[in-house]
């Protein structure tokens, strides 16, 4: 089974080859489109939009579901921030930027 328990291993496993092929199916599948934009309403599938794939069961406690397509959706950026209660800077606001740095990928 996949060891995704330390941030070296979730690491290495966005980098993989199987990680980045399934992440380009899920975003195919979903038509280039963040599905909880899509659901409200709104539109997101511009070329200028960054599109990240979700882990619905996250991968740090689900590591079998790791490579399961059902268990993959869309999200823009802001969204998948959302879901992941992650802070982004806003101008002038003292939030500051919270994120897992395992989870970034290109």
């Amino acid at each position: 089974m996949l060891d995704t328990s330390t941030k070296e291993n979730r690491k290495d496993f966005y980098n993989s080859r199987a990680w980045r092929k399934l992440r380009l199916e899920a975003l195919a599948r979903d038509n280039f489109e963040c599905q909880w934009c899509k659901k409200e309403g709104r539109l997101s599938n511009n070329i200028n939009a960054a599109l990240e794939v979700d882990h619905i069961m996250e991968l740090e406690y689900y590591p079998e579901l790791a490579l399961e397509l059902d268990n993959l959706r869309t999200l823009c950026k802001a969204c998948h921030n959302k879901r992941h209660e992650r802070f982004e800077f806003r101008g002038k606001s003292k939030e500051k930027v919270k994120y897992r740095a395992d989870e970034w990928w290109g």
